[in-house]
């Protein structure tokens, strides 16, 4: 069982190794169902330490600034998270988040050309913030703002936004008593799985780095969407 959760993790790690996000999008859904006890927390502590690897091996290459803006943004989009999930059906709130992904993507396709600016960054945090918090997926509100970016800055600014972002997860699940030493033991498992991912992740970046990082950020976020709306419709 442990061999077939390292290898779902393995899978995650690729994706988000070369694109810059998608580890969880891959990874909790499946883990839900092979070992169920290796989600949310033995995945959280997995992704918050993969996330830092991108940050070494592409150095000085982040918007430090845009993850400033996008973390400003995901504190009150918690908030409306938490609230979301007390006043709404989780089915109905995971189609709502669905669609308003599917919707930006059609957009970005079509006319909408997002620029990783204070305003716009401090929303799509905001939305990050509540996606992340009602249905696991928060990657992409920041990924499409920085769709026009070149491959390295998009892959290490989401890897800064997400291994902060964690650290305020894992305060609040270590505060509430969540945190125990067999998921510790667990995380540690999985982590050599997700190493190896990023290693095998690094011929898919140079690949996706000739002008593929931006339709292929939009697949992984549309991806997002639709396991949304069939975990939710089916």
């Amino acid at each position: 069982m442990l061999l077939l959760a390292g290898t779902i993790v393995l899978g995650g790690a690729v994706l988000q190794g070369a694109v810059g996000f998608g580890m969880n999008l891959i990874a909790a859904p499946l883990l839900a169902i092979a070992h169920p006890a290796l989600v949310p927390v033995p995945l959280l502590l997995t992704a918050s330490a993969f996330a830092i690897l991108p940050l070494l091996r592409e150095r000085g290459r982040a918007d430090w600034r845009g993850v400033r803006w996008g973390l400003l943004g995901r504190v009150p989009g918690t908030v409306l998270g938490v609230t979301a999930l007390a006043l709404l059906p989780n089915r109905w709130l995971a189609v709502l988040i669905g669609l308003v992904v599917l919707v930006s993507v059609v957009l970005s396709l079509v006319s909408w050309h997002p620029k990783p600016v204070p305003g716009t960054l401090f929303t799509a945090g905001m939305f990050s913030g509540v996606f992340g918090t009602a249905a696991a997926i928060g990657g992409p509100p920041i990924a499409l703002v920085y769709q026009h970016n070149a491959g390295p800055t998009v892959r290490t600014t989401l890897s800064a936004y997400f291994a902060l972002g964690s650290v305020l997860s894992l305060v609040a699940l270590v505060v509430s008593g969540q945190v125990h030493g067999e998921q510790l033991l667990a995380a540690g498992v999985l982590f050599p799985f997700a190493l190896l991912g990023f290693v095998l992740s690094s011929p898919l970046r140079r690949v996706l780095d000739n002008g593929r990082t931006r339709p292929v950020l939009l697949a992984v976020a549309s991806l997002s969407a639709a396991v949304l709306l069939g975990k939710a419709l089916l």
